[in-house]
């Protein structure tokens, strides 16, 4: 097993002008297939490497829209360049295997804050201990959650102890977890970056706790990425406030070491069939 897996997963191959390959390892999948927020960071890494002198320059916002879900191993990457300016370059993405468009994410580069915010409203996400408590839930591969959220085996990942889904019962579509990359991942400031605009759709499905299980699809996400996190331990808090019939939203809210808003994110979903 390496030892840097996340880096491993961004890094992308040129082709030819424009495009590129990136491989997908196995423990990068919900279930048998890849996860989205892994998608999206492999596509801000293929939007980085397609604008010149780009490296100054990071995925500040990303839309995509999820048509198909791929299998692990290699995809292809396709990118246009829309927009060149001083500080903002729009680069569009399509994630592609065996032929087919899995995904397509329009990708906005550009300068990352760094200063303290000049506002900043009370965050409940804030309310979390810095680091996971003794009684957080370390999710491994023997775990029940870990039979399925694969994505685990790249990162540590530690759920609150009172998520209602972890102990049979329902509750509030609140997901609280903690999460950090391997030292080698987190060494890398480019990789430790994408790492948390790909922590944007990590948590498992806050609808667990309204008792529905099974797959919940992504139709569309739209992340923002607002300044590289500190080294150390991510705080990620995941809520819905309208689960429809069919459908729900879901937003994440990332705090790095610091308590500092790193990424904020909503994505439409759909309820497990026969939920």
């Amino acid at each position: 097993m390496t030892s840097h897996p996340f880096t491993d997963l961004i890094t992308v191959t040129a082709v030819d002008a424009g495009t590129f390959t990136a491989n997908i390892d196995t423990r990068w999948t919900i279930g048998p297939k890849v996860h989205g927020g892994c998608m999206m960071a492999v596509c801000a890494a293929a939007a980085r490497r397609s604008v010149p002198d780009a490296a100054e320059l990071a995925p500040i916002a990303l839309s995509a829209n999820y048509l198909s879900a791929p299998d692990p191993g290699e995809v292809q990457l396709s990118t246009t360049i829309r927009k060149r300016g001083r500080q903002v370059n729009l680069v569009e993405v399509e994630l592609s295997q065996r032929g087919r468009v899995a995904v397509t994410c329009t990708v906005t580069l550009g300068p990352l804050d760094a200063k303290p915010p000049r506002h900043q409203v009370p965050l409940a996400v804030s309310n979390m201990p810095v680091e996971p408590p003794a009684d957080a839930v370390l999710v491994t591969p023997d775990h029940p959650l870990g039979h399925v959220v694969h994505v685990a085996q790249g990162c540590d990942m530690r759920l609150d102890a009172a998520t209602p889904f972890l102990t049979g019962s329902e509750g509030e579509p609140v997901t609280r977890i903690w999460l950090r990359p391997f030292a080698s991942d987190e060494a890398d400031p480019d990789a430790a970056m994408l790492f948390a605009l790909m922590a944007g759709d990590i948590t498992p499905p806050v609808t667990m706790n309204r008792g529905h299980f099974g797959w919940t699809p992504t139709v569309q996400l739209t992340t923002y990425l607002r300044r590289r996190p500190t080294p150390g331990w991510l705080r990620v808090m995941a809520s819905s406030t309208v689960v429809g019939d069919s459908w729900f939203e879901e937003d994440h809210v990332i705090l790095d070491a610091n308590g500092q808003v790193v990424v904020q994110s909503r994505q439409m979903a759909m309820l497990p069939l026969g939920s």
